[in-house]
């Protein structure tokens, strides 16, 4: 093997050993906050997520409480796997999060909490500045809207960005 190609692959395994080991991390869900915000309990301590791409309504707001009913309904003390994106300014990691949902045929799969959130119209896809930030996510919303799922059966469906906008303005 020449120098190079071991230089590379030395370059190549420290990348691999850099890679923080909370990027993927895996516990049961012990609350649900809210229809996108959930603590999942690892090795004996709580990380506070928050489901990346989406926007549940707030729990003030119309379909609120149905949004997390049915977050709790999926994930309540359920082992989950969370692919973290990021850290939020609270503090909270960004993740999307994984649970097994098995059929009687003895088969299991590992679904997103996130979209399936979505497409049952249990929130909308996050948008920043006017914008999804994923892509995908806002194809499942549109599919959901049209279908009139979940919030998208009521037309005046508030976003739940705008609605804490208008949370905080004072009245007069």
């Amino acid at each position: 093997m020449r120098l190079s190609s071991l230089r590379a692959l030395a370059v190549g395994a420290i990348l691999l050993c850099s890679v923080p080991a909370w990027a993927d991390f895996s516990g049961d869900v012990v609350r649900i906050i809210d229809g996108d915000t959930v603590v999942v309990l690892v090795d004996r301590q709580q990380v506070r997520v928050r489901l990346a791409d989406i926007d549940a309504p707030e729990s003030g707001q119309a379909f609120g409480s149905r949004s997390r009913q049915r977050l709790a309904d999926l994930i309540f003390r359920k082992h989950v796997r969370v692919v973290e994106k990021d850290t939020d300014r609270y503090g909270r990691t960004l993740g999307i999060v994984y649970f097994k949902e098995c059929y009687p045929v003895a088969t299991c799969v590992e679904l997103p909490v996130n979209a399936v959130m979505v497409s049952e119209g249990m929130a909308w896809a996050y948008r920043f500045r006017d914008r999804p930030t994923d892509p995908e996510m806002f194809a499942i919303e549109q599919n959901a809207r049209s279908a009139g799922r979940g919030l998208w059966s009521d037309p005046h469906a508030q976003e739940p960005w705008k609605w804490r906008r208008d949370q905080k303005q004072p009245t007069n």
